[in-house]
């Protein structure tokens, strides 16, 4: 493998793991277990940042020496919400080092994996370790900034009260919560944006500026509370946002948790516009239980080989079969293909696994319960992202 392979590997597994949840779960356990003052934190407090600053370290390989170019707005996030929060700076560093101290382990092992020579991975250690130092520099420095007040868009008086409704702590009196521009009495609809960049965490223009609310940065997310639904022509074509149902300013925080939920699944899906957090409801309530949509592959999938081509081709005919409401001309339509090859793959995902989708479900279960079952068992199977149509 050459050095510009090694270079492309090394920032293919920085993008795996900045997306993969198990991992952003190791590096938050590890800052909590070797912090206890964090531990105390909700552990999604941690997680974003987490994601934030694995998705800035690729940058930090593609430029080396070039410091002026990088991005720390995540670093100096976390500094401010550590000070807020009121996390000593000793406890933050050690919670920080931590997670980084993972960060290299992992990354060793899957470059390693990935055929990356010694000499490279050497490299790319040393350049984790000067980048996790940038970012110590720069968490310190939104730290100290937050102590003082400095005035720093994301330290604003707005982004505490918004933080304090829908993240942590008393929610914000009548009289701050009017100084926001928020009616304490009223109802509003929580909106959560997939900014990509919390540097970037600011209305758009074009759309959330046109809106009658109050929008901050929240956590490295635009977040919004507005009295009314947002209309299709109010928001940027190329964002996407999530909208929960309205509810009262203390009523909030849950409902926000689940629209950020429900952002982490749409990127994913590369959706786009606003969508009601009501759209994502089973997949937050079954991504909730995976050893259970486990058991149900190993039940209904039992001979699908995920390494075999043909098998997927299979498992997304037949996720296909069921989002036409088992119709074998709409699937046909939707996979551009014959009814009569929906037909054939069908059958053999039958002999495959002894099981038939295209059977009635004995009278123990019910039809919409054994669809449900299915699409259950057949998306964890995929994998992210395997619900896409072959």
């Amino acid at each position: 493998m050459n050095v510009a392979d090694e270079h492309d590997s090394v920032a293919e597994v920085l993008r795996s793991m900045a997306d993969d949840v198990d991992v952003c779960g190791a590096l938050v356990d590890a800052a909590r277990d070797r912090s206890p003052e964090l531990a105390r934190l909700a552990e999604v407090e941690t997680r974003s940042h987490v994601s934030a600053m694995i998705r800035a370290a690729e940058s930090w390989f593609d430029t080396f020496d070039r410091v002026e170019e990088q991005d720390f707005a995540a670093a100096l996030l976390l500094g401010a919400d550590r000070a807020g929060q009121g996390i000593p700076m000793t406890a933050v560093l050690r919670g920080l080092q931590a997670a980084f101290t993972r960060t290299a382990e992992i990354m060793v092992v899957r470059c390693r994996s990935g055929g990356v020579s010694d000499g490279a991975l050497l490299t790319m250690v040393m350049r984790m370790k000067e980048y996790g130092d940038a970012v110590e520099r720069h968490v310190i420095n939104g730290y100290r900034a937050a102590e003082q007040g400095t005035r720093h868009e994301p330290l604003g008086e707005l982004t505490r009260v918004l933080r304090q409704i829908l993240v942590g702590g008393v929610v914000p009196s009548a009289e701050e919560l009017a100084r926001a521009g928020i009616h304490s009495g009223g109802r509003h609809h929580c909106l959560v944006w997939d900014m990509g960049d919390p540097a970037h965490a600011r209305p758009p223009a074009s759309g959330a500026a046109a809106l009658r609310g109050t929008f901050g940065p929240v956590e490295g997310r635009l977040v919004g509370l507005c009295p009314r639904v947002p209309t299709p022509q109010e928001i940027d074509a190329t964002a996407f946002v999530v909208v929960s149902p309205a509810a009262p300013v203390d009523e909030l925080r849950p409902l926000y948790r689940l629209c950020v939920r429900a952002v982490d699944i749409g990127r994913r899906q590369g959706r786009r516009g606003p969508h009601d957090l009501t759209d994502f409801a089973a997949e937050i309530a079954l991504a909730d239980q995976p050893l259970l949509g486990s058991c149900l592959s190993g039940r209904f999938l039992t001979g699908l080989d995920r390494s075999d081509t043909f098998h997927r081709q299979l498992a997304l005919t037949a996720l296909a079969f069921l989002d036409s409401g088992r119709r074998l001309d709409q699937t046909a339509t939707a996979l551009f293909t014959h009814p009569n090859t929906v037909r054939y793959r069908l059958g053999r995902l039958q002999q495959i696994t002894g099981r038939s989708l295209t059977d009635t479900p004995p009278e123990s279960r019910s039809g919409p319960l054994s669809t449900l079952h299915w699409w259950w068992a057949l998306t964890t199977w995929l994998g992210p992202g395997g619900d896409s149509a072959p």
